[in-house]
C-alpha cells in the first residue's frame, strides 16, 4: 500500500526550503488501529511526511535530475505532540547540506504552532540508468509520473511575464 501523505505544496523557497501540509481525517484506514479509541496519526506516518516532502523539495528544485530519492537515514527524530483527525500537519523541510548523491535536511512538523516533530533526514538521490543504462527508460517513466503528481499537490507560482 503507499501512502501519499502530502496534499498540498505550499511554498518552495529555491533548492533551500519547502513548506507542506498534510490534512488528517477520520476517513484513513489506519486510524481504526491506531488507535480505535484516540485515533493518531502514527509518528512514523510524521516521519514519511517529513521525507515526502524533502523529496519533493529536491525533485522539484532540481527539475527532476534523479528518478528516485530515498530515505537513508534518519537521526535525532522526536516527536512532541499528537496529530489527530481535523488537524493540519504543517511540514517544514529545509536543506542543510548537499553533495551529488546526499542531502541532509533539518524537518519540522507543527500544529497550529505547536511542534509536533523534529530532526534530521538523509535522503539519497540517483538514478537507476547510472548503474544499468538500460533502466533508463525507467527513468523516464518515473519522472513523468512524478511531474504529473506534482500538478495535483502544488500550484507553482505564475510568473509574471513583462510587456515588451
Amino acid at each position: 500500500m503507499r501512502f501519499c501523505l502530502l496534499d498540498v505544496i505550499e511554498r518552495i523557497e529555491g533548492d533551500r526550503r519547502l513548506v507542506a501540509v498534510k490534512n488528517v481525517s477520520y476517513s484513513e484506514e489506519y486510524l481504526q488501529d491506531h488507535f480505535p479509541e484516540f485515533p493518531v496519526l502514527p509518528g512514523v506516518f510524521m516521519l514519511e511526511a517529513a521525507t515526502q516532502a524533502s523529496a519533493w523539495l529536491l525533485r522539484i528544485s532540481s527539475d527532476y535530475a534523479h528518478s528516485v530519492i530515498n530515505l537513508k537515514e534518519a537521526k535525532n527524530v522526536k516527536y512532541a505532540g499528537f496529530v489527530t483527525p481535523g488537524n493540519r500537519l504543517r511540514v517544514e523541510v529545509e536543506v542543510i547540506k548537499r553533495d551529488e548523491r546526499l542531502v541532509t535536511l533539518k524537518v519540522n512538523g507543527s500544529v497550529d504552532g505547536a511542534p509536533t516533530l523534529s530532526g534530521r533526514l538523509v535522503l539519497e538521490q540517483y538514478n537507476l540508468g547510472d548503474a544499468d543504462p538500460e533502466m533508463a527508460e525507467v527513468d523516464a517513466r518515473m519522472r513523468l509520473f512524478l511531474q504529473k503528481w506534482e500538478k495535483a499537490i502544488y500550484r507553482r507560482p505564475k510568473v509574471a511575464s513583462s510587456a515588451a
